[in-house]
């Protein structure tokens, strides 16, 4: 997941996902060259924003820590900022 993931991002340790908050359970796929994510937590209070980076980290194999939440904090399309060491 790492290498497919590492390879579309939209610039050098950025990372554009499309977020569907509010799902049967959480999971990240590419689906013809985008990222999706789909978390459980609702679009309320920023629950959904800390589910999105808690997976993505966790598809990663990153620290949560390395991923930051750039643009789109209350839109479906995001840009994820990544730590890349």
């Amino acid at each position: 997941m790492l290498t497919a993931a590492l390879r579309i991002l939209a610039a050098p340790g950025r990372l554009e996902v499309r977020v569907t908050p509010g799902a049967r359970r959480d999971e990240v796929r590419i689906v013809e060259g985008a990222v999706q994510v789909r978390v459980t937590a609702p679009p309320a209070d920023g629950a959904a924003n800390d589910a999105v980076l808690a997976v993505l980290a966790a598809a990663l194999d990153l620290p949560r820590r390395d991923l930051t939440l750039l643009r789109g904090a209350a839109a479906r399309i995001k840009l994820i900022g990544i730590a890349l060491d």
